[in-house]
């Protein structure tokens, strides 16, 4: 279980803004009850109270049980449940999207669906890679070469500084034994980078298969997000694992990423990361209503209100 202090019981007040409230909590070897507004984390070593209004997202790892009580307050406060391997560099299940609105799935349809936006979506991916570059002009075709250089002198330079042969990236799915050492070591390390950006995405509500690099399928935005961190987190990594050449290779390089993620605060960049690609800054910074009505002349127009009533020049009615 994550080492919290113990927490008051909250008084009843109105729910925080997302923005102020964007707390992933990572659990394992517990089991999830309710104390009021409270969600209750039970272990070995105790209780301690978690106020369900100050969490986003709940990452239950390995060993964890929810009480039907639990998941009625997270239902009602929108914390989502995501149901991952240890560390969360396995993605199983979710339930609940982080958010109440729908605005970051309808931004990332919209861009995904206009070639211009596409486009500018691609590029500010790349821009995160070449942080130091100007890269408003360039092509996709362009930056997809761009890109290939970058990954093949991270590949080049790892093998250099550990002494691993590198001959290139050769494996197959369905037999991962079939590849050497450090091909393994980078399928490993790649599926859990994958896990945990699945989690992130879908907890944030959006769709894991509209990408705007990777396209047609179920796992294109994922494969985008996890590929911003690849070059950083998985590739030396995998090179180090490989020279050590341990029994369980597989096992050595998943707790070695899942450390690294920790270190480098890869959930927290993953979350900004998506919003700043989806949404411009007026966007980030507004927390929109959950619910509107669609108009077909304004866009959208308030819910809960009587328009029947509303007679023309005169202000709608509350229901």
């Amino acid at each position: 279980m994550a080492e919290m202090p113990g927490i008051a019981r909250p008084e009843r007040q109105a729910l925080p803004q997302l923005r102020d409230r964007m707390t992933f909590l990572y659990l394992e070897h517990c089991t999830l009850g309710r104390d009021n507004g409270a969600i209750t984390v039970t272990d070995e070593k105790g209780i301690v109270q978690v106020p369900a209004a100050g969490i986003s997202v709940l990452l239950l790892g390995p060993g964890t049980r929810v009480t039907h009580r639990a998941m009625e307050l997270m239902g009602d406060t929108g914390v989502a449940a995501v149901w991952v391997g240890e560390h969360g560099v396995r993605f199983y299940a979710h339930g609940r999207a982080l958010s109440e609105h729908s605005r970051l799935l309808e931004r990332q349809a919209e861009r995904f669906s206009n070639q211009r936006e596409h486009l500018e979506v691609v590029r500010k991916m790349y821009q995160l890679r070449f942080p130091d570059e100007d890269v408003s002009r360039l092509t996709t075709q362009q930056l997809r070469g761009r890109e290939g250089s970058r990954v093949r002198t991270a590949y080049r330079k790892a093998a250099k500084v550990t002494g691993v042969k590198w001959n290139g990236r050769v494996y197959d799915p369905n037999d991962f034994s079939a590849g050497d050492l450090v091909n393994q070591a980078l399928s490993a390390g790649t599926a859990c980078l994958y896990g945990l950006a699945f989690a992130v995405i879908t907890a944030l509500g959006c769709a894991p298969g509209l990408g705007f690099v990777h396209v047609k399928h179920e796992g294109s935005f994922v494969y985008d997000i996890a590929d911003l961190y690849k070059a950083e987190v998985v590739i030396p990594l995998a090179f180090e694992v490989a020279a050590q050449a341990p029994q369980d290779l597989p096992s050595v390089m998943r707790r070695r990423v899942r450390d690294a993620m920790v270190e480098h605060h890869i959930l927290e960049r993953m979350v900004h990361d998506v919003r700043w690609l989806l949404l411009n800054e007026e966007e980030q910074a507004a927390e929109p209503e959950a619910v509107y009505l669609w108009d077909s002349k304004i866009g959208t127009v308030a819910n809960g209100v009587n328009y029947f009533d509303a007679e023309e020049g005169e202000e709608p009615s509350l229901s």
